[in-house]
């Protein structure tokens, strides 16, 4: 008996994918073997991977000038990739930070790049992103770097920021796949894949080429896009399990209509939660409505006594994974790509008994 799983990552995955992956655990496509025994170096892999990487650029639109590598070190390492990858040392490096991911890349940059900080939600607690066209990068700054959704808050932009001539990275993991996304407008698009993607374990980042080759000489070849591109993200044995997942996932997405499917799908979810909670006196949503996630949505109950109370009770009714996270606590639903409409329906619901119980 599968549960609604709103869990933020680790998250959801879609049933048939899962269902695909066991039909093929022990023989993968007559070739007598699992994905997870096979060489990496193997034809079959080899395909695998290319096939990956073709439905990526496919649904995303990503154009020839970019690079596709699929890493380890989840989004996390890349915190640290980004600026061994862009910067010489001594360069400064521009940064948005609108919660907890962007404070964490921006404290990883800054062992090694002069970062500044061009904006600073906290005087929202974190509840906003800066107003479209109020950020100023520095003049030589090597890249402006933002997170396009924060997990953890639920906060997202609704727009991508103009930084000119300066690269704009951004740290996808949350909403990647879950609508159309210009990939011409960044010089970097990097995403952990255990929220939209497949399991974890593994790193897409999206790279304009003309940005490789900038690579520090003491850059961990792990982390040095450039030798990456070259071998095709095999410099060494990658996540063999975690990139066939994602292709079947890329496989899946397509077969729902592609991003624009998804787009709409993810909107009329985002709406019916929302909407539920704006209609409520009993719960609320923190964000500014403008900067709402789509993928990933806290809210509270008027007395926090009764957050145990209700992630219990919503565990036992089949609802999973909407404990907030342990460091602003309150509840979270994240209903990604794979969420389907009834689950949040059945969330929907739980919550007006729950308040009629509560209330």
């Amino acid at each position: 008996m599968r549960v609604h799983n709103f869990s933020a990552g680790p998250a959801t995955m879609p049933l048939e994918v899962l269902e695909r992956a066991r039909s093929e655990a022990t023989d993968w496509r007559g070739s007598g073997m699992s994905v997870m025994e096979m060489s990496h170096r193997s034809t079959e892999f080899v395909g695998i991977a290319a096939e990956a990487e073709a439905r990526m650029r496919s649904l995303l639109g990503v154009p020839d000038d970019y690079a596709v590598l699929f890493l380890q070190g989840g989004a996390t390492g890349q915190f640290a990739g980004v600026p061994l990858n862009l910067t010489a040392p001594g360069a400064s490096a521009a940064y948005v930070n609108t919660g907890s991911w962007s404070a964490k890349a921006v404290s990883e940059a800054r062992k090694y790049v002069d970062v500044r900080v061009i904006a600073d939600e906290k005087h929202s607690n974190y509840a906003t992103v800066p107003a479209e066209g109020s950020l100023e990068v520095p003049t030589g700054a090597a890249y402006l770097h933002y997170t396009l959704n924060e997990t953890i808050g639920g906060v997202e932009f609704p727009y991508v920021p103009d930084a000119g001539d300066v690269p704009v990275v951004t740290d996808a993991s949350s909403t990647i796949l879950s609508r159309p996304l210009d990939v011409s407008r960044f010089g970097v698009v990097y995403a952990g894949a255990q929220k939209n993607l497949g399991p974890s374990g593994l790193v897409v980042v999206i790279v304009r080429r003309d940005l490789l080759g900038r690579a520090r000489q003491d850059v961990p070849g792990i982390l040095d896009w450039t030798a990456m591109a070259a071998a095709d993200s095999m410099l060494n044995t990658p996540p063999t399990l975690a990139w066939y997942l994602v292709g079947l996932v890329l496989e899946w997405v397509e077969e729902q209509g592609g991003l624009t499917a998804m787009e709409e799908r993810n909107r009329a979810k985002a709406e019916l939660l929302y909407g539920a909670i704006d209609r409520s006196d009993f719960y609320s949503n923190p964000v500014e409505p403008s900067a709402r996630s789509w993928m990933n949505v806290p809210f509270l109950v008027p007395d926090p006594a009764l957050e145990k109370p209700f992630v219990a009770a919503a565990s036992r009714a089949g609802l999973s994974g909407l404990a907030g996270h342990r460091s602003v606590g309150g509840m979270r639903a994240s209903i990604y790509n794979a969420m389907p409409l009834e689950g949040v329906q059945a969330l929907v619901d739980f919550m007006t008994d729950f308040e009629k119980q509560n209330g």
